[in-house]
């Protein structure tokens, strides 16, 4: 498995992310989990507003009852969010929110904290008092952020004293934006509209890993890509290179994101074990640029 080093910690590239947790059985959960753990995935993603708090405390439960030491597993969580109603970057917030994923985790700290969709009325300064506090008292190890472009990171840092290790962001073939405004610039097509600063080439010069969110889906939650007829063309193209490589199209999808230099981590949204050591075998996949191409124009992306 692949391995890249995010805030000090050698992380498998393939993270699992734990959105739907809560939305399987008590005996289901701990299977995932263990199994999970078996095969080396060990990087478990979380966010204290997955399933209203009932994901994190899943896991918490499924940890203690397979006696799973606490040092064997990474636990990233995110905090940010409140459901439909705002988006709170204050020391308050960020404070009560992680001592919230603590209690629903069982555990004394977080190995990384993201801080979840940018808040426009953070005050860097206050952000800054929240790491520092969670950062001494050994409440977190490391910080990092989701869906941020990069001037939104540089206002972070302007006071933040913590390197920014991660930014997590929607990304796949069929979401390939970040790809394609670098591709098409200068040009007046879709593609070749930027959305997010440039943020794939940002954060590759500044170290920061790019963990990719919904890597089987296109547009927002509009679908998953994979088996879908209207990305018959993509599916073929996976399908094919999967045979070469004796692994299914999840794990070549899996394989397109980790080809890009930089940092790139995929984060994984199934609940089911199969699909998971599917996926995890991307990770182990090294694909020429030739079938990176092919993947990508597969997608409906453009190659001017």
């Amino acid at each position: 498995m692949k391995r890249v080093k995010v805030g000090g910690l050698q992380l498998p590239a393939i993270a699992v992310g734990c959105m739907g947790l809560s939305g399987i059985e008590k005996k289901a959960q701990e299977q995932f989990l263990d199994s999970a753990v078996n095969a080396g995935l060990n990087f478990f993603d979380h966010a204290d507003i997955y399933g209203k708090g009932e994901c994190e405390s899943a896991f918490g439960a499924a940890l203690s009852a397979l006696r799973i030491p606490r040092e064997s597993v990474i636990l990233q969580s995110k905090c940010g969010i409140i459901s439909g109603k705002m988006y709170d970057f204050s020391k308050k917030h960020i404070l009560e929110a992680v001592e919230g994923s603590l209690r629903r985790l069982r555990t004394d700290y977080l190995d990384l904290l993201l801080l979840h969709r940018p808040d426009p009325l953070f005050e860097a300064e206050e952000v800054a008092e929240a790491f520092d506090l969670l950062e001494s008292q050994g409440k977190v190890r490391a910080f990092g952020v989701s869906n941020m472009n990069p001037y939104q990171i540089e206002v972070l840092k302007s006071a933040v004293r913590q390197p920014i290790v991660a930014d997590q962001l929607q990304f796949s073939p069929a979401h390939a934006g970040m790809i394609s405004c670098g591709m098409e610039v200068n040009m007046t097509t879709e593609g070749g509209v930027c959305r997010d600063g440039f943020i794939l080439d940002y954060c590759r010069l500044k170290g920061i890993a790019i963990q990719a969110w919904s890597p089987f889906r296109y547009g927002f939650f509009e679908g998953v890509f994979l088996s879908d007829p209207k990305f018959a063309k993509l599916n073929e193209v996976l399908k094919a290179i999967g045979d070469k490589y004796s692994v299914d199209k999840a794990a070549i999808v899996a394989a397109w994101i980790l080809r890009l230099p930089g940092k790139m981590q995929v984060i994984t949204g199934t609940t089911k074990v199969d699909h998971l050591l599917s996926i995890a075998k991307g990770g182990d996949v090294r694909l020429t640029r030739e079938e990176w191409y092919e993947i990508y124009l597969a997608a409906g992306n453009l190659l001017p």
